[in-house]
């Protein structure tokens, strides 16, 4: 875990040097003058490797692999269905990424697993599923699961809908809690856990001890809402971010028209995410707040799409983290 300096300990820092070399030493300094007596987060930084063209399903894992490590990234995120080859073999899988210099930070839900989580019917194999994912992760070390939820619901989300989500989110994030991990579910575009109000919903309907939130900076602000104000609301109960840059005059929420999931952001010219810097997203912002509440998590770099390449995507986000926010990948 990397602890990040703010501009606020920077501010105090140079204050106090002036008062110093102004011969004050009869001012009494207060305590908080001392960037070390701060807050601080503590941030540790994977990437998710097998998003972008190049690195994508699960014949170009490897290959993410190995570019992630040479950029210096050191935790890896994946896809279930990608590590099919070591499903009943978990432990493989740590010698393969510890030969690279790597450990794995979770692995998210994906298919064959059932994520009908609206579905009462379907709730004790939906669990099931995600107990076994959770037992190989727990097996590797990790310390918490992701998820994302299903398809929209046709129709959209009802309360009676939010109401079985929040029964079997409850329900898995209790047996969760009870292995030593959390467990954090991703607001994602086009899926039905995407808005303000499934956020609100959710989250008002859920434990927050067992339930808790992986904010994407890029889908909820192209969802309409500011990541840093819902980092000021939701705090402690976020677990994990996944950065990702928008355009910036979709800072603090997109507001144009709905977006066409068939029509943006599957090629070069059609982007809506981008890396970080783009100056969409308050990044310095919600890191300050971060740090002012002491948060404990996990900044995870990852991309749909990019204008240039996988690893020179990567390197681009890892060089924002590292220059302009002050963290440690």
């Amino acid at each position: 875990m990397t602890s990040a300096m703010t501009r606020r300990d920077l501010l105090l820092a140079a204050s106090c040097s002036s008062l110093l070399a102004c011969g004050r030493d009869d001012v009494q300094r207060p305590e908080a003058a001392n960037p070390a007596a701060l807050p601080r987060a503590e941030i540790t930084v994977g990437i998710t490797s097998n998003t972008r063209p190049e690195w994508a399903d699960a014949a170009n894992f490897l290959r993410s692999l190995d570019e992630c490590a040479e950029l210096g990234y050191r935790w890896i995120e994946t896809f279930w269905g990608y590590l099919e080859p070591w499903w009943e073999e978990p432990q493989k899988l740590v010698d393969l990424l510890a030969s690279k210099g790597l450990k794995m930070e979770t692995v998210s839900n994906s298919g064959p697993l059932n994520m009908r989580f609206q579905d009462p019917a379907a709730r004790a194999e939906v669990i099931e599923d995600h107990m076994r994912l959770v037992r190989f992760i727990h097996a590797m070390g990790c310390d918490h699961l992701k998820i994302n939820c299903g398809a929209p619901n046709p129709g959209g989300n009802t309360e009676e809908i939010y109401r079985e989500q929040a029964k079997t989110f409850d329900e898995l994030g209790r047996r969760i809690s009870d292995m030593g991990l959390k467990f954090g579910i991703h607001a994602h575009l086009w899926s039905q856990f995407e808005t303000a109000e499934d956020v609100e919903r959710i989250f008002e309907l859920t434990d927050p001890e067992h339930v808790h939130f992986v904010l994407d900076t890029g889908h909820v602000s192209m969802a309409g809402m500011d990541p840093l104000a819902l980092t000021k609301t939701y705090g402690h109960r976020i677990i994990e971010y996944h950065l990702k840059d928008v355009a910036p005059e979709n800072r603090g929420g997109y507001k144009g028209p709905p977006l066409d999931r068939t029509a943006v952001n599957t090629g070069p010219d059609d982007l809506i995410f981008f890396e970080l810097g783009k100056g969409g997203v308050d990044f310095p912002g919600i890191l300050d707040h971060l740090n002012s509440i002491a948060w404990k998590g996990w900044f995870t770099v990852e991309l749909d799409r990019t204008g240039s390449t996988a690893k020179q995507s990567a390197a681009t986000s890892k060089k924002y983290i590292e220059e302009t926010l002050g963290l440690e990948v």
